[in-house]
């Protein structure tokens, strides 16, 4: 019980510790000669099609674990 209680209160202050520094300050021409803003345009459509993918496939495969141990 006394390890759970100190790793608990070690991961709460490692926690903190990461709001410790602010964001850094936008570029002065973020947006004023029609530029891309923040990430510089990342595609992050066709990764969010790949982990629900990837999902749809982990989950299926426990559904089918779970029929076929039923089965048996």
């Amino acid at each position: 019980m006394k390890k759970i209680l100190m790793l608990s209160i070690v991961l709460m202050i490692s926690g903190f510790s990461l709001l410790a520094q602010a964001p850094p300050p936008p570029p002065v021409n973020a947006n004023e000669d029609g530029g891309p803003v923040g990430g510089g345009g990342a595609p992050i459509g066709s990764g969010i099609v790949l982990l629900i993918a990837l999902a749809a496939g982990y989950g299926g495969k426990k559904v089918f674990e779970v029929g076929k141990k039923l089965e048996e």
